[in-house]
């Protein structure tokens, strides 16, 4: 077999067990009941289905008559945007925030260790620098880190929310900054990065599960984080 072929079989197992990790842990997280936990199960599921159906189809892919690199923008934007409108809008899912152990939505930054798919594919050339390396290194720095920091918030020490501020940050500008550069290597007319052989492979099965659905779902953990953190300080005297 293909060692590409393969390598993406291997991706496809280890996105959809990821996937359904983070899944699970949000919903048990935010469902208040049994109910709510599988309703907020389905609507995610859902969503993941949609995106593979998206990736399958190729409808963010470079050929004529897709929406190219910018649908790979707009797959993570608008879920983004929707996540945290429901969570900060919706009275339930606003009171689940409140409840939510912060220690489960740092926690659940570890499926990130799979990051090291990045710099495997960067080293199979199959994937361009810095995108890669950036993204894959920066994804492995926050997975390692993600349980000691989600234990420090289960102690709940006063002096380990400068640590998990700091851990949250990185967090997010590591997201950014993967999304961000993908975009500037992806073929189309936003492309920066001219470095072959560029990021097109992430509008593809299976790795569009990335920045179509992992990246919006961990995205809004690190807002819900900050969000969290605000309240405790100024609940402060």
């Amino acid at each position: 077999m293909n060692p590409s072929i393969l390598f993406d079989l291997i991706g496809a197992v280890e996105l959809t067990a990821s996937a359904a990790i983070t899944v699970a842990l949000l919903s048990i997280g935010f469902g208040r009941s049994w109910t709510e936990r599988a309703w907020l199960a389905s609507v995610l599921g859902a969503w993941f289905v949609l995106v593979v159906v998206f990736a399958a189809t190729e409808i963010f892919s470079s050929r004529p008559g897709s929406l190219g690199v910018g649908g790979v923008g707009i797959s993570v934007a608008v879920p983004l945007l929707i996540l945290c409108v429901a969570v900060f809008r919706v009275p339930s899912l606003r009171s689940a925030l409140e409840k939510v152990p912060l220690a489960l939505l740092i926690g659940v930054n570890t499926v990130r260790l799979l990051g090291i798919s990045f710099v495997l594919l960067y080293q199979m050339h199959r994937l361009p620098a810095p995108f890669a390396p950036v993204a894959g290194w920066g994804d492995i720095l926050v997975g390692l880190t993600a349980l000691p920091v989600a234990w420090l918030a289960a102690r709940g020490w006063e002096r380990s929310r400068r640590v998990i501020l700091l851990w949250n940050t990185a967090g997010l500008l590591d997201l950014v900054a993967a999304v961000g550069l993908g975009v500037a290597s992806s073929p189309g007319p936003l492309r920066l990065i001219t470095a072959e052989p560029g990021s097109g492979i992430m509008s593809t099965l299976p790795w569009l599960l990335i920045p179509g659905f992992l990246v919006p779902l961990l995205a809004t953990t690190h807002l819900a984080v900050f969000y969290r953190l605000r309240g405790v300080q100024s609940r402060r005297p």
